[in-house]
């Protein structure tokens, strides 16, 4: 091991006969900042992710649209800082499960490790359906099918075989390994952010007004105000959406064993991690506020109150901001999310790899491709179980993106909070001794961030029960989208109880122990010293 390398584990050397943390076979060194910052916007997604949530965001808060992708901003700062100390001390592919597990122990952890799991089932689905969409309109309008095209979609049975299709095809690319990922993304995040800034700018400046109204509407400080917002409820419904637009940042640190050594204090995985928030925060409330100028709240045809756009707003509005020139909006968005689907697919199929290496799951998942270094079994499992819910979804959802997607918001929620209360838990006795910076970095702020997103999910759980909750589909009067997230979470406790009792050692502590910092502290200079 060269001494860049030393320097960049020393806590996991000194951890790992303590822990029980250990690698698991994945290649290392095949991923720098730059590449591991552009798989995090690929995960993010921007252009698919802002066509899916300003709808459903709007139909919550309305002007306030920007306020609350700023208020959503917060959480996900409090918990990156806790993410950014768990993984400087424990770099693990399993990151919340493992991070849960050893702050709280097996059964959390595992809950906290089923929580990413299945959030991610969700937006692989999304993601399959959102491309689905954008194929047909891109096909459209580059055959001028006049709308028959673009209907296609509309059928179930073509609807799904298309999203199978895709699923196939980016399991395929991830199959490959992080280099063969790496390269197709390149392509696609830069297409789609240069067409979203263009867009961006044509909603702001250069675009006809909206026919609806004929008039572009004048920006306003209140619109970035979260204290607007009507009431607690909105404010969490439109935050649970607003989380969603942050999910998947986290991505970029399940590749801490797969990143090049650093030369800094921060991992590369870690300085990716911040780059990437700051990126995203910057388009997110400038998409949202030029989409306001544009199109403001209205219930007409391109309107965001209009309910029958919300679940894709860009598809609705892309031809009277960009005219002829919207195809490469749609093309954009078709890539986003097929390439999104790409590199989605990492985070599940590492947690499920460590899960699996750790004895929380059938040890047959933990298999890696001998040639690809691949985690191809968990990768395949996540693929295809993602791709039968989508399946389902679509017979039993009147509007099944909108219902994935504030889903999605309540699972984010509740594995996010899991995973920053860890850092405020495991680092309580020790991140004194390092001064305030490190209390308020590792557990103060942490702890904040998880107490709100914990109270965020537990009342989101609550109103998405009432059946006229997301698109108003219900089943026996229950909400669809309250039910899917309750149903998730009911169905981890039962996987677990069941697998405890096949394979306890995980769950009495003895693959992966519980612990805290004081137990093994060994300070960061040291860890190089050492």
């Amino acid at each position: 091991m060269t001494t860049s390398e030393q320097q960049h584990q020393p806590p996991t050397r000194a951890l790992d006969s303590v822990t029980g943390i250990s690698r698991k076979g994945l290649e290392s060194g095949t991923v720098g900042v730059f590449g591991a910052v552009i798989i995090g916007l690929s995960v993010c997604a921007p252009a698919y992710t802002l066509t899916s949530a300003i709808g459903p965001a709007a139909q919550e808060v309305g002007w306030q649209t920007p306020a609350i992708f700023l208020a959503g901003f917060i959480p996900m700062l409090l918990v990156a800082l806790g993410y950014r100390a768990l993984n400087a001390k424990m770099p693990d592919s399993g990151t919340s499960f493992t991070w849960a597990t050893r702050a709280f122990g097996p059964w959390v952890g595992w809950m906290a490790g089923w929580g990413l799991i299945a959030a991610t089932v969700l937006v692989l689905s999304n993601l399959a359906g959102i491309a689905v969409d954008f194929l047909f309109e891109t096909l459209d309008i580059a055959l001028s099918g006049g709308g028959d095209i673009a209907a296609l979609s509309g059928n179930v049975w073509i609807n799904i075989l298309t999203c199978l299709v895709f699923m196939s095809i980016a399991t395929f690319i991830s199959y490959r390994g992080m280099t063969s990922t790496k390269i197709f993304q390149y392509i696609t995040v830069f297409f789609q952010v240069a067409v979203l800034i263009w867009f961006i700018l044509a909603m702001f400046f250069f675009a006809e007004p909206n026919p609806d109204t004929g008039v572009r509407n004048a920006m306003e400080l209140s619109w970035f105000n979260p204290l607007e917002i009507s009431s607690f409820s909105a404010f969490s419904a439109g935050l649970a959406v607003s989380i969603f637009v942050y999910w998947g940042w986290d991505t970029v640190l399940t590749l801490g064993e797969e990143t090049r050594p650093s030369k800094g204090r921060l991992s590369t995985e870690g300085k990716a991690a911040m780059i990437l928030v700051v990126i995203i925060l910057v388009m997110y409330v400038g998409t949202a506020a030029a989409t306001l100028v544009w199109a403001g709240v209205g219930d007409g045809p391109h309107g965001l109150a209009n309910t029958s756009i919300a679940e894709n707003v860009f598809a609705a509005i892309a031809h009277p901001v960009m005219g002829p020139f919207a195809i490469l909006l749609t093309l954009g968005i078709l890539l986003s999310a097929f390439s999104s689907i790409n590199t989605t697919a990492i985070s599940p199929a590492r947690t499920l790899l460590a899960m699996s290496h750790y004895g929380a799951i059938p040890k047959s998942i933990k298999k890696i491709h001998p040639k690809y270094k691949s985690p191809y079994v968990a990768l395949l499992l996540s693929s295809v179980v993602a791709s039968v819910f989508y399946a389902i979804m679509r017979f039993i959802s009147e509007d099944v993106l909108w219902d994935t997607i504030t889903a999605l918001g309540m699972m984010v929620c509740f594995y996010y909070g899991v995973t920053a209360l860890s850092s405020a838990w495991y680092f309580r006795k020790t991140a004194h001794k390092e001064g305030q910076g490190a209390l308020w970095m590792r557990v103060i702020l942490p702890g904040l961030g998880g107490i709100f997103l914990i109270i965020t999910f537990v009342q989101t759980t609550i109103d998405y029960l009432d059946p006229a909750a997301g698109s108003g589909s219900n089943i026996g009067g229950i909400g669809l989208v309250g039910l899917i997230g309750t149903t998730l979470i009911l169905l981890g406790v039962v996987l677990m109880l069941i697998y405890s009792k096949k394979a306890p050692a995980f769950f009495r502590g003895e693959t992966l122990k519980r612990g805290d910092d004081s137990q093994e502290f060994v300070s960061f200079d040291d860890g190089i010293k050492g």
